[in-house]
Order: C-alpha cells, then structure tokens, then sequence
C-alpha cells in the first residue's frame, strides 16, 4: 500500500468523520481519478511533437497516453475537427497515489518560487485543478532529451460534494496550498 493512501485510511477518514459529522466511513470524500492533460496545438502543423509530448508524459505518469482529438474546426486556427491536438492519460488506484505523493513531495518543491497551490482552483463540485508551466519540474523528464517545454493540466476528481469538503480532503493529504 502506498503511504499516501495509508495516510487517507488512518489520519484523513477520521478526521473527516468527525469533522463533518459523517455516519459512516463511505460517506468521506476520497480521491476518485486524476487526470493528467498535455495540450499540443502545434500537433496541426508538426506530428512529431505531439510524440515527444506522449513520451514525456508516459515518462512522468507511466501509463501509455491516448491522443486527444479537436471537437470543432476553427479556420484561425488551421485546425479541422478531429486533428490530434493533445494527449491525456486517468490515473486510478496505487498509480494515482503514487503520482499525487510524487507531486507534492518532489516535483511541486522544484517550482521557482513556489509560494503554494491556489485554493481558489475549485470547481464547485469538488474537483480541482493544477496548471504547471512547464514538464521539467518532473524527475523524470531529462532536459537534454526535450523537443519542447509544454505545460499540462492535473485534475483531481474527487467524490467530495463541496469545495469545502474536498479542500479539507486534499489539505489533510499534504497539498500545499496557499494561506
């Protein structure tokens, strides 16, 4: 078992229990998924980019990565519907808490002035969502070997129903957010 799902089990679960006066453990919000998103829209003019940006994430996530396509044709933009734009990968179980303890233990604390995560990225139904600049925070991605520095997006989907229980949720997990 991971040390951050032992940490849900033994410290966050009862804690949550008695602070929000649950009847029974099932009722505690959990994490459910994370999902991991890596927009490449310069994959219309150069194929072999939205690779290398599959490759950095099958690298940080370690789960093959499935290309993500355009639901609409926007002319400005030379994009027509159904273009690989962007890949994902969905995090679920031992994997998902290995990436989150990897994110907040390793890669968050190598982000240039890190001052804390916003606690304002909450969407109203209890999931949240992390925008990183650029994939070289990761251990895993060598500098050397980057075609190009690409931001992502870490959504973390939990079962909480208000920011207020998913914000206590992720806080006694370790997320570091801003005060």
């Amino acid at each position: 078992m991971n040390r951050l799902e032992e940490k849900y089990k033994t410290e966050v679960v009862p804690s949550l229990k008695s602070k929000y006066n649950y009847s029974t453990v099932m009722m505690v919000p959990k994490i459910e998924k994370i999902v991991v998103n890596m927009g490449v829209g310069d994959a219309t003019l150069n194929s072999k980019l939205l690779d290398a940006a599959m490759t950095d994430l099958e690298k940080i996530t370690g789960l093959k990565p499935v290309a993500t396509t355009a639901k609409k044709s926007i002319a400005g933009f030379k994009l027509r519907a159904g273009n690989k734009i962007g890949c994902k990968v969905t995090l679920r179980g031992e994997r998902m808490y290995t990436f989150l303890d990897k994110l907040i233990s390793i890669s968050l604390p190598n982000v240039r002035d890190f001052r804390g995560l916003s606690p304002r990225s909450f969407d109203g139904r209890g999931n949240y969502t992390i925008g990183i600049k650029e994939q070289l925070i990761f251990p895993e991605i060598n500098f050397d070997e980057v075609v190009k520095v690409r931001g992502m997006d870490i959504v973390i989907v939990t079962s909480a129903k208000s920011n207020e229980e998913a914000y206590d949720l992720l806080s006694e997990l370790g997320v570091p957010f801003r005060k």
